[in-house]
C-alpha cells in the first residue's frame, strides 16, 4: 500500500493543503466538532458543488452520539463513495476537478467526496452537420451524456469504454470508445500510446487533440473524422472504427478515417440509393469546380485562348475590355472578397450574418463588375465555386479545398494548364501516400467499385451493401 503523505493531525494536513488553495474566494471551508473530540472539515469550491449533496453527506457523517467512533465513520464513508486520497497533488486535483475534500482528525487520509455539479446543457439538435431525414439529437459538452447516447445506440456486450488521462497534470481523460472482435487491436495501441505521449495542458476541444494525435501534421486534409452526431458515431463503431470524446466538447473524433468516409453525409444512407448516387456524384464533381474552375478560368483567358470556342471567347473578352487587371488579381480580388464575406457571415448573429452574405455579395458583386474592376464572367465562376465548396459535408474539408483553390490559381497563372495538371498530380499523390492509424487514406479503385460502397460514389441498396460487407469480412478472415 503507497504510504499517505497527510498526517493524523488536521491541522498539519490543512497546513499542506490551504496555501494551494486559499487564495481562491470560492473556497468554502466548513468545519464541524463532535462532542468526543472527532473533527470534520470540509473543503469545496462553491459552483462546482452540489449543496444538497454535501449537507446530506455531513448529515450522515456527524453524530452527537459520543460512542461514535473513527470505524463507524470509514463504514459511513464506504456509503457516500468516498474515495481515499493519499498524495497532495491528488487531493488538490480533485478539489479543482469539483469534488469535496473531507478532512477527518485521527485519520492520515483525505477523502474525495463525489459531489460535483457538472454544469450541461440540454440535449439539443445537431448545428454543423444538418439532415433532412435522421436523428436529429448532437453531441453536448458533457462526456458521460455523449458516452450514454452512443451506448443507447449500440447495445454491444463488446462495446468498451476507456479513459486516458491528457497531457502532463492529467487534469482531462480522453474516453475511448470501441467494440472488441471488430476494431484493429493494432489500430487501439496506436491510439492509446499517441494519447499517452500528449503532454499540453490546454485542450479546450478535439480539435487540439487532433492536431497532436494525426499522421501527418503538414497535410491540408483531416486526417481524423469529427462529428456531433451520435448516429454517425454508432455506425463507425459497428465498422470497426474507434471514437474519441474529450469532456467539455460536443465533438467526437472517429479514426481511422478515410478520403471518401469524410466526405460521406448521414443523408446517403438514410434516403433511396439512386438519389443518394446521384448526389454523391455532384459532391465530388463540386470538388474539382471548387479546386480547378476559377485556374481553368486563369489558364484559358492567359493561355489558351484557341481552346475556346468562338463565341465564348468573344464574350469573355468584351466582358474583359474594360478591365485592368490580368485574370490572376481578378480572380483573387473576387475570391478574397467572397472569403471576406463568408468569415463575416459565420461571425456575425444568424439573421444578420445571412443577410450580409446575401446581400454584400450581390451589391459589392454588381459594383465591382458595374466599376469595372472584375469581368461579369468572374462575377459567375466564384458565385458557382462559393455554392460547390458549401456541399462538403465536413467543414474541415471545406477548408482545405479553399486553400488549395489558391495554390491551383497561382500554378494556373504562372504554367497555364500545365500547372493545372502538375498540381492534380501532386494532390493526388499526397492523397496515395497519406495514412490515417496505418490505413491508406484514399484508394481511387474504391471509387468507383461496388465492393467498398462505404467509401464510394456509387451507393448500392441496403441489402446489397451487407452482402459485400459480409463477403469481405470472410475474405478477411480466410486471408489471416
Amino acid at each position: 500500500m503507497t504510504q499517505s503523505e497527510f498526517k493524523e493531525h488536521i491541522h498539519e494536513n490543512l497546513a499542506m493543503l490551504l496555501p494551494h488553495l486559499e487564495h481562491n474566494d470560492d473556497l468554502i471551508q466548513n468545519k464541524k466538532m463532535l462532542k468526543n473530540g472527532i473533527i470534520f472539515y470540509f473543503l469545496y469550491f462553491k459552483d462546482l458543488n452540489d449543496d444538497k449533496k454535501i449537507q446530506k453527506a455531513a448529515k450522515l457523517l456527524v453524530s452527537d452520539d459520543s460512542s461514535y467512533s473513527l470505524e463507524d465513520v470509514r463504514l459511513r464513508l464506504n456509503k457516500l463513495n468516498a474515495e481515499p486520497v493519499t498524495a497532495k497533488k491528488d487531493a488538490i486535483n480533485a478539489i479543482f476537478k469539483g469534488k469535496c475534500l473531507l478532512l477527518i482528525n485521527g485519520l492520515n487520509t483525505v477523502f474525495a467526496l463525489p459531489t460535483a455539479e457538472k454544469k450541461k446543457r440540454s440535449l439539443g439538435e445537431v448545428n454543423t452537420e444538418n439532415v433532412v431525414r435522421g436523428p436529429k439529437v448532437g453531441f453536448i459538452e458533457d462526456v458521460d451524456t455523449n458516452v450514454a447516447l452512443v451506448r443507447q445506440r449500440v447495445p454491444d456486450k463488446e462495446l468498451t469504454v476507456e479513459k486516458i488521462p491528457l497531457g502532463k497534470s492529467k487534469f482531462k481523460d480522453a474516453t475511448i470508445l470501441y467494440i472488441q472482435g471488430k476494431a484493429d487491436d493494432s489500430i487501439i495501441k496506436d491510439l492509446k500510446k499517441r494519447l499517452k505521449k500528449v503532454q499540453l495542458d490546454d485542450i479546450q476541444d478535439t480539435g487540439v487533440l487532433e492536431e497532436l494525435i494525426e499522421d501527418n501534421k503538414y497535410s491540408p486534409f483531416p486526417q481524423i473524422q469529427n462529428t456531433e452526431r451520435p448516429d454517425k458515431v454508432s455506425s463507425a463503431l459497428f465498422n470497426g472504427r474507434i471514437a474519441i470524446f474529450v469532456d467539455y466538447t460536443p465533438f467526437a473524433l472517429i479514426v481511422p478515417a478515410s478520403f471518401g468516409m469524410v466526405m460521406q453525409s448521414p443523408d446517403d444512407f438514410y434516403e433511396r440509393w439512386i438519389a443518394t448516387t446521384l448526389i454523391r456524384s455532384l459532391r465530388f464533381s463540386s470538388i474539382f469546380i471548387t479546386l480547378f474552375l476559377s485556374a481553368f478560368y486563369i489558364s484559358l483567358v492567359s493561355f489558351h485562348q484557341g481552346m475556346l470556342p468562338t463565341a465564348l471567347a468573344v464574350t469573355i473578352a468584351s466582358t474583359r475590355e474594360n478591365v485592368p487587371f490580368p485574370p490572376l488579381l481578378e480572380a483573387l480580388i473576387m475570391e478574397v472578397t467572397i472569403e471576406l464575406l463568408r468569415e463575416a457571415g459565420l461571425r456575425l448573429p444568424n439573421p444578420l450574418g445571412q443577410t450580409i452574405g446575401l446581400v454584400g455579395g450581390v451589391v459589392i458583386g454588381q459594383a465591382a463588375v458595374e466599376a469595372n474592376i472584375v469581368s461579369s464572367v468572374m462575377v459567375i465562376i466564384v458565385s458557382i465555386i462559393a455554392l460547390a465548396s458549401f456541399t462538403v459535408p465536413q467543414y474541415g474539408m471545406g477548408l482545405s479545398f479553399r486553400v488549395l483553390r489558391f495554390i491551383s490559381m497561382v500554378a494556373a497563372a504562372v504554367f497555364g494548364l500545365y500547372g493545372i495538371i502538375l498540381c492534380m498530380l501532386a494532390i493526388f499523390t499526397h492523397l496515395a501516400r497519406q495514412r490515417s492509424f496505418g490505413i491508406p487514406y484514399f484508394n481511387p479503385n474504391h471509387f468507383f467499385s461496388l465492393k467498398h460502397t462505404d467509401e464510394a460514389i456509387i451507393r448500392l441498396p441496403t441489402k446489397a451493401r451487407e452482402v459485400n460487407r459480409k463477403n469481405g469480412s470472410k475474405k478477411s478472415a480466410r486471408s489471416d
